[in-house]
């Protein structure tokens, strides 16, 4: 048969070992060598073994479901047993009735599901606590300056060094299987038998430490013995205990490190051995780890190095014994998604001689992670690495982050070695250069590399066109996602490294499209269930560290909190995913009824019930206005982003108020839960309609007169159909007024083209994309940028070079709009079961091409433009349909060379106002069509981006 299931995935993931869901969703993808395929049935084998894999052995048998679903099918069958292997095989019926050969196995592997599968013990080994930093304001860090070389060098006095851990342990005979599970108060590294286990960076993660702890699985049946073993652990701050988030507080969790790990062995012979962290075990502070702190940086004294250390037979007599302590199992969670990982190696790409004389090594590429260095002198001689993103405008190398604890400088201590070669290991920055200071030699570019850190996430989508400027703007975008979407979605890799829910709910689009996020922000999501606050808050940002709840006033905002209804229903939209959605529904309900009683319960400052009439009393009742909030953030006409914020916040909160409830409906509806779909429907109305009567006037001007504000008002419906010409007016009045540039914040730059495009302006629109003055996106580029920068002004017209983050993914949103209205993809359906192929061809470019790797398979469109002629490739992946949007009239579209009502695996054929939409089946494509007049006119009106 020419149809096969492949790819098969559980939790999104290939062949998950430790998994905790008690009922994972397993998928697949069809493979075809044929067009139209689609999935009418499928059967499921699950079992514990490969030859169980059969209707009479099998632990779980669906029979034949008749179903389209190949994605996030729940398994259904017995409860899954901790540390037990599962095995699985699918087949599937198509659209015939002809059934396929059944799918190569694939397999995931239970982690431990309860906290009595625990023989372990916490151990804290011999240490110093951790040094408590003095409390200081979230803009009073803003102003503290970077270190000196002599305060580095002071730095031991106050951070401590990185304790190490041994366990040695008999093992009589040849190991089977072999499974280490471990985790930490603070971050960790394991080595078994003198050998570095697994390929995990900065374990356990940046996490809600006291209710989410995730638990690392690792497969060391190869590296463990017969006869004696040693297991050797190194222990550092991390974000635990280390200096971090905004204001670079320590303690935020703890101050003092612990480690758990279980490692369970089972012979050949079938006897079954657990190893444990226990008392017996020794510890000690002398090695080479002086300190090592996420922000600061780490002092490595290679001279303190003790060869053998996590090996058997060496001698740790002189080691310490540690400490029992009671942190129970209540908070563990098996590792959910994909781990931080060294994804990639950057070669250096030249190194200067500053005009103030220092020697800087450029990478020339924005990265979050660290170096690797090979050095060569004498003994003691210290080595400073320090790192930044930029250099300043007369060419000298520029500490763009200067906030408390922000040093990013690596120190290492030669040992006096012929070569030796170093990489940080319980830190990463952001950086782009690094300045080399102490080095006793000549500093060549092939003893440096960069060490790229971030979430493993697999590549999910690609976006390249005849305009080189957005190619390189794409390329930011993703650099910016590689280097934020590390454990956690951050806002920025050098300064705060939080993960800011407004950042992440205006990307989140543009996320799912460039990397497969569906396990990394599913993940996320738990942490925000866990944080919400008792009274339905959504804290600013998450992971919340205790002494950050509250910088600014308030626990949580409006466009914010909101990320805990936006990120999920991104996630169903593109991975069809309802599991995101029910599992979410009870935190999303808590926020809107949070926002329900804020607004109906909260009068603005200067009103008061009695000064009200009625009518509205009641209004009030639906405008979110009172309380802390963002705003529009960081609107670039408005130095200060508090300004802002207090300008745009009562209209911009009452539009998020309008969107949730639309949203909560929206997800009430597809969980089924009618009731609850119409009160949110209801209340969507209402403070729609409280909005217009409140904030518009009657020539269509809001009473915040931002583009932001109309850009939100807009795309959420706030305004009344008959009166949204005069609103676009007023938003596209403030563009031609500002030089055809944008002036939108945070909470409304990825609804801006969007809006303009949808309501017949895409010539705004393109002379929005296209601009290159201050502020926009190829601005940006045309200044050299490699990823998004935090503000449009980063650096200057007149090249002045401004502090702060250089690597900040949230404007990089516009992505989203690129690949649907340029590259022409867009999702009609949830997982694009069903999507549309449009690309503008007479945006101002030659041609686009764009892919996705949907849940069902790869979905693509490549399209080019020569004068009026037009040629559109389309790949529709198998089990799904595409409707093509091309120019009429029909007979002048071909299709495959022939006529279209010819062309194999065409579904439909409709033409509406002079326009053909073909609706194909699964396979390959390839359209041609002319262009009428009126496109030429249009492309003659659009800003030509090569010009």
């Amino acid at each position: 048969m020419s149809v096969t299931p492949a790819g098969l995935r559980c939790e999104s993931l290939a062949g998950p070992l430790g998994l905790g869901e008690r009922r994972p969703r397993l998928s697949w993808v069809l493979r075809a060598d044929r067009r139209g395929v689609t999935q009418t049935a499928y059967e499921v084998f699950v079992a514990e073994d490969e030859a169980d894999l059969t209707p009479e052995k099998a632990l779980w048998n669906t029979g034949r479901v008749a179903s389209a679903q190949s994605a996030h099918v729940r398994y259904d069958g017995p409860p899954l047993e901790s540390r037990q292997r599962y095995v699985w095989k699918v087949r599937v019926w198509d659209e015939n009735g002809d059934t396929s050969d059944w799918s190569e196995p694939g397999f995931w592997e239970m982690g431990l599901l309860n906290a009595e599968d625990w023989q372990a013990r916490w151990v804290e080994p011999r240490q110093e606590p951790v040094t408590p930093e003095p409390p200081v304001g979230f803009f009073a860090a803003m102003g503290m300056k970077p270190r000196t070389l002599e305060e580095m060098r002071a730095l031991p006095e106050t951070l401590h060094p990185c304790p190490r851990l041994r366990k040695t342990f008999e093992v009589p005979g040849p190991v089977g299987r072999a499974r280490l599970y471990a985790t930490a108060h603070g971050l960790y590294t394991l080595h078994l038998n003198g050998e570095r286990v697994g390929d995990r960076e900065l374990t356990p993660e940046n996490t809600s430490y006291p209710q989410y702890l995730m638990v690392q699985p690792y497969d060391v049946t190869g590296q463990v013995r017969v006869g004696e073993n040693a297991l050797g652990i190194t222990l550092a701050d991390g974000w635990y205990a280390g200096r971090t988030s905004a204001t670079g507080d320590s303690l935020n969790f703890g101050d003092r490190l612990a480690v758990l790990f279980q490692l369970e062995l089972e012979l050949e012979d079938g006897t079954r051995l657990t190893v444990t962290s226990d008392g017996d075990m020794r510890s000690s502070l002398e090695g080479p780890f002086v300190y090592s702190d996420l922000f600061i940086g780490e002092r490595y004294d290679a001279r303190r190095e003790q060869p053998g250390w996590s090996a058997p037979g060496f001698d740790d007599s002189a080691w310490s014994p540690v400490t029992l302590a009671d942190h129970g199992y209540g908070n563990l969670v098996p590792q959910y998604g994909e781990p931080v990982r060294a994804v990639m190696t950057l070669p250096a790409v030249q190194v200067l001689t500053t005009p103030a004389g220092e020697t800087v090594v450029d990478f020339g590429q924005v990265i979050a992670g660290r170096v690797r260095m090979t050095a060569r002198g004498p003994a003691g001689t210290e080595v400073f690495l320090q790192h930044g993103e930029v250099l300043d405008e007369h060419g000298n190398f520029f500490q763009n982050i200067t906030w408390r604890n922000k040093d990013q400088t690596d120190v290492y201590v030669l040992r006096g070695a012929e070569e030796e070669t170093y990489e940080p290991t319980f830190t990463f920055h952001g950086f782009r250069y690094v300045k080399v200071m102490g080095s006793p030699g000549e500093v060549c570019p092939e003893d440096f590399t960069a060490v790229v850190l971030a979430s493993d996430l697999p590549p999910a989508g690609t976006f390249e066109t005849s305009d080189p400027r957005l190619n390189q703007l794409q390329s930011n975008i993703v650099w910016s996602q590689r280097g934020n979407f590390l454990s956690i979605p951050t806002d920025c890799p050098q300064r705060e490294r939080t993960g800011w829910t407004g950042d992440i709910q205006a990307f989140a689009p543009t996320a799912v499209f460039n990397m497969g996020a569906q396990a990394f922000l599913t993940r996320w999501l738990r942490n925000v269930q866990r944080e919400q606050l008792p009274d339905g808050q959504i804290p600013h940002f998450v992971p919340t560290t205790p002494r950050m709840q509250d910088p600014f006033g308030g626990r949580s905002s409006a466009g914010w909190g909101d990320a805990c209804i936006i990120v999920p229903w991104v996630l169903y939209q593109d991975y069809a995913d309802e599991g995101v959605l029910a599992e979410n529904y009870p935190t999303m309900q808590r926020w809107l009824a949070y926002i329900e009683r804020e607004a109906a319960n909260g009068l603005p400052e200067g009103v008061t019930a009695e000064g009200l009439s009625p009518a509205e009393r009641e209004r009030q009742r639906y405008l979110w206005n009172t309380g802390f909030h963002f705003g529009d953030w960081l609107i670039p006409s408005i130095p200060n982003p508090g300004e802002g914020a207090f300008a745009t916040k009562e209209l911009v909160a009452t539009c998020f108020y309008a969107y949730s409830a639309g949203l909560l409906a929206q997800v009430a509806g597809v969980l089924g839960k009618e009731e609850d779909a119409e009160r949110y429907a209801e209340l969507n109305c209402r403070v729609r309609r409280a909005f217009a009567e409140e904030y518009l006037s009657e020539d269509g001007r809001l009473r915040a007169h931002f583009q932001g504000v109309y850009v939100l008002a807009l795309h959420l419906n706030m305004v009344p159909e008959e009166r949204c010409p005069q609103v676009l007016g007023q938003l596209v009045g403030l563009i031609e007024a500002n030089g055809d540039r944008l002036d939108t914040g945070f909470a409304s730059v990825p609804f801006l083209l969007d809006v303009l495009s949808n309501h017949g302006r895409a010539d705004v629109a393109y002379r929005l994309l296209f601009q290159t003055g201050c502020p926009s996106w190829l601005y940006e580029v045309e200044r050299g940028a490699t990823t998004i920068w935090e503000s449009w002004r980063a650096i200057t017209p007149d090249g002045g070079v401004n502090a702060g983050s250089y690597n900040h993914y949230a404007f990089g949103c516009v992505g989203d709009w690129m690949y649907r209205t340029l590259g022409g993809l867009q999702r009609l359906e949830p997982g694009y079961r069903h999507f549309a192929v449009r690309p503008d061809f007479g945006c101002g470019l030659t041609s686009a091409r764009t892919a996705h790797d949907t849940v069902y398979g790869p979905a693509a469109v490549q399209w080019s433009r020569d004068g009026d002629r037009v040629t559109l490739c389309v790949t529709v992946p198998a089990g799904t349909r595409a409707t093509v949007h091309l120019p009429g009239p029909a007979e002048r579209v071909r299709l495959d060379g022939g006529e279209l009502t010819d062309g194999e695996g065409v579904l439909a054929v409709e033409t509406q106002e002079g326009e053909v939409r073909v609706t194909v089946g699964s396979g390959t494509s390839t359209f041609t069509a002319v262009l009428p007049d009126r496109r030429q006119v249009v492309a003659s009106r659009t800003a030509d981006p090569m010009s």
